[in-house]
């Protein structure tokens, strides 16, 4: 098989399990019991994996709280924090979030509506960014959070983090922002967000692990989302899972070491495919084509007459996707795309693909190889 889905999920680095096996079998204690060395060492590692999650956003580790991952994450911060606010009486009700963001985001904010806020979705322009002065329209109504992705999972465009959040600060909101697919693969700082959620396998590392970043000060309250014994500060209550928290340290650890580097080749990469499938494809569209971008992602809307599925269907060693993951298995148009402006049948038309660290030039040619033959397959079929 040749992986090109990359923005779905990476394949877990081969260092990030080698430093996770021993956490499964020769040191396998509670790092919540500190009452003996076992839980004592499992603590240890806990804590050295929240200083490496730390360490890549410019955060303070007591500022990282872990997760299953960034669904869990995204929902903690936006309802956990409105929910606090409405403990306070505020007259702030508003909740804005973007017509492209998470299924996960969308519907955490969708669902506030039953709780008395304002769900507010705004839209993007052709490109997928978000315009700073519809931003600015929506702020005028007095706002408890704004969430806004860094880097969207379907075309990796990435929006003006830095500017959107010097915005909602200055109309007095919180600002969240999902950064599961830009986190190690692009510069990114906490200093811009109040709240940060991570992903460990979208960035080599196991999958039903991630975090989110509270800022400490000023500092960030939140409501728990559920009961429990009252681990990570209480806001997240649950027996970690120390060989995946491992497993999530080392791979943001790699992720600095290695993000610049991870950048140029993969960028290469992306261009080399791009252009071969110019090639095959005349016409090819790059769907955000004019905005920045994750440098591996890739989507595309194919020429009049190719369906994306039927493509999918005739190169099945090669992995490549309709839209994100949570939602592939629906015979619908990616909302992401519709929103961007294309209508049910360019969407229809349109594959996602991105390059990551495991993908070599080879498999570059090879994939290229596949594109044609099942090119030359599905316009035989029309």
């Amino acid at each position: 098989m040749i992986y090109l889905d990359n923005q779905a999920t990476t394949r877990c680095d081969p260092a990030v399990v080698g430093a996770m096996l021993p956490w499964f079998g020769d040191y396998y204690g509670n790092p919540h019991s500190d009452s003996h060395e076992a839980g004592l060492l499992a603590a240890r590692a806990v804590e050295l994996a929240r200083e490496q999650v730390a360490g890549l956003i410019c955060a303070q580790p007591r500022e990282i709280v872990f997760t299953s991952g960034a669904t869990e994450a995204n929902n903690i911060a936006i309802k956990g924090t409105v929910r606090h606010l409405a403990r306070r009486n505020t007259t702030r009700r508003r909740v804005i979030t973007v017509a492209t963001e998470h299924k996960c985001v969308l519907e955490s904010v969708r669902s506030l509506a039953s709780e008395g806020f304002e769900p507010v979705i705004l839209p993007v322009m052709h490109d997928g960014r978000l315009d700073p002065g519809v931003l600015a329209e929506a702020l005028t109504v007095p706002t408890a959070l704004v969430s806004i992705m860094a880097a969207n999972n379907e075309t990796g465009v990435l929006q003006d983090i830095a500017g959107l959040g010097a915005m909602v600060r200055a109309a007095g909101a919180l600002f969240h922002s999902d950064a599961a697919q830009a986190v190690g693969k692009t510069a990114l700082s906490c200093e811009a967000v109040d709240l940060m959620s991570i992903s460990g396998h979208k960035i080599y590392g196991p999958k039903g692990v991630g975090a989110l970043y509270v800022r400490h000060r000023p500092r960030v309250r939140l409501e728990p989302l559920f009961s429990g014994g009252g681990q990570e500060r209480g806001l997240r209550s649950g027996t970690l899972p120390t060989p995946l928290i491992v497993g999530f340290g080392k791979a943001l650890s790699l992720a600095g070491e290695m993000r610049e580097s991870d950048e140029t080749r993969t960028g290469a990469l992306r261009a080399e495919l791009l252009a071969g499938l110019q090639t095959i494809f005349p016409g090819l569209q790059v769907n955000g084509q004019d905005a920045p971008r994750v440098s591996g992602a890739l989507n595309l809307c194919l020429p009049e007459g190719i369906e994306a599925r039927a493509l999918i269907a005739a190169m099945p060693d090669v992995a490549v996707s309709t839209g994100s993951a949570c939602t592939s298995a629906e015979i619908v148009p990616s909302y992401v795309l519709t929103a961007m402006g294309l209508d049910a049948k360019d969407a229809a038309r349109c594959l996602r693909m991105a390059v990551g660290r495991f993908t070599s030039t080879r498999e570059i040619v090879q994939a290229l190889d596949r594109f044609r033959e099942a090119a030359c397959e599905v316009y035989r079929a029309s």
